[in-house]
């Protein structure tokens, strides 16, 4: 007999029963058959099905007509979604993107993380783990994970960002095809400084190599600028890090551009210079008027309207307007909207709290009335800075701009019949 034969029995059996109970006229009488029988329901299934290994006990395989007549599925190892909910990052090659437009809080869930790799994910041995730091030390050390767990612990909330996280276009895009390598997380970790401290750095030390044990050994040069604020992680929204978030121990440098919080890390190295490697020469570096700018950290302003956009579908009415901002250098202070394609702008409201180095909401309410129009959001942060359209940004850096730091004003079209597509600019 299949899995599907014997839940179906299960359940004729369990209505049957309620039918002769007659539970619609008497509340909260529940028969030991009709218990008996709902546990079954939600048992484990036996190995010997064909296609029992998809499946997971205590999950329902699908919607009842009435959940008040059949009982649920008891406590299970591990928590699934809903049925009926299938956020899902969006791969190619070297990458994977967070569905921003799916998301109901500044907290992305730890499987919908934006990844970027450049060598795969790496699988390593937490009790194997080490981190060294030498150099410009008094006292060379290693610290395994347990090590690094002795440290006081810091928590904080920030967003991580890849440099290149900017893609336009064609109409058919969503917020996570345009600006999908972005992620937020509440990180736990002990303070570089602590390990800094540990090993006695020198006075004269202004910068520090980071190596990951993947196989590219993804290194990064950090200057001391970088150091205070910056951790090393090994908790993530409450339980250690995903693999591809650089399980057992990463680097954590708020507001900085993604692949300097170097994964998987293994190394710092303390120098009084950097140490010039492929990834802050050849790559991670853009063009700005016919120079090249190396050493670009922290990420600026930007903003993304995530509803209404692209596939959605609005009526004539109320709107609420949502998305998030964020910058690499301290708190939003403010975000502008305009609704008639940035010939003006109203101020949104942000929702509390409003984070440093963090993504925050903001909505703002607008009705509109049925005809065609453009809907824009930009970010403006504590340091006075307010994001640019694409022409300041060609204006200020020239028409090639390269891939990185590209932070423009985007707008979404509202057509007349509600459809909402993406506007893409051409700067070349």
């Amino acid at each position: 007999m299949t899995v599907r034969a014997v839940l179906k029995l299960n359940n004729n059996e369990v209505m049957e029963e309620n039918k002769k109970n007659k539970l619609e006229k008497v509340p909260g009488r529940i028969s030991r058959r009709t218990l008996l029988g709902g546990a079954l329901a939600a048992a484990i299934i036996p190995v010997s099905s064909s296609f029992a290994k998809y499946i997971q006990a205590g999950v329902p395989l699908g919607p009842v007509n009435d959940p008040t007549k059949t009982i649920g599925p008891g406590p299970s190892i591990l928590g699934k979604r809903s049925l009926f909910e299938h956020p899902v990052r969006k791969p190619s090659d070297i990458s994977s993107r967070t569905p921003l437009q799916d998301l109901y809080s500044t907290i992305t869930p730890s499987d919908l993380h934006f990844e970027r790799h450049h060598a795969g994910v790496a699988a390593i041995d937490p009790n194997k783990y080490e981190l060294l730091i030498h150099g410009m030390v008094d006292r060379p050390m290693k610290f395994t994970l347990a090590d690094l767990k002795k440290f006081p612990s810091f928590t904080r909330i920030c967003f991580l960002e890849c440099a290149g996280n900017f893609r336009t276009g064609k109409e058919e895009m969503t917020p996570q095809d345009i600006l999908g390598l972005t992620s937020q997380s509440e990180w736990t970790g002990v303070l570089l400084s602590t390990l800094l401290r540990e090993v006695g750095v020198s006075d004269k030390a202004s910068w520090f190599l980071a190596e990951g044990s993947d196989a590219s050994l993804m290194t990064r040069s950090i200057p001391r600028k970088g150091w205070d604020e910056a951790i090393i992680a090994y908790g993530q929204n409450g339980e250690a890090l995903r693999p591809e978030q650089g399980y057992p121990a990463r680097l954590l440098l708020p507001g900085w551009e993604g692949n300097t919080n170097v994964k998987w890390i293994r190394r710092i190295e303390i120098s009084d210079q950097p140490f010039m490697t492929r990834e802050e020469t050849s790559k991670y570096t853009y063009p700005v008027n016919g120079k090249i700018r190396m050493f670009s950290f922290e990420l600026d302003a930007r903003s993304i309207i995530t509803f209404p956009s692209f596939p959605q579908k609005v009526e004539r009415g109320w709107i609420e307007i949502r998305g998030i901002a964020w910058s690499g250098r301290g708190k939003i202070i403010k975000v502008d909207v305009s609704t008639d394609a940035g010939r003006t702008w109203d101020t949104a409201k942000l929702q509390e709290p409003v984070l440093d180095k963090a993504h925050t909401y903001f909505r703002y309410l607008w009705q509109w009335n049925g005809d065609a129009t453009e809907i824009l959001s930009r970010a403006i942060d504590e340091t006075g800075y307010t994001q640019p359209s694409l022409q300041q940004l060609v204006a200020a850096r020239g028409k090639d701009l390269g891939g990185y730091h590209l932070n423009p004003v985007t707008s979404w079209q509202i057509k007349n019949d509600g459809s909402v597509l993406f506007k893409p600019e051409d700067w070349r």
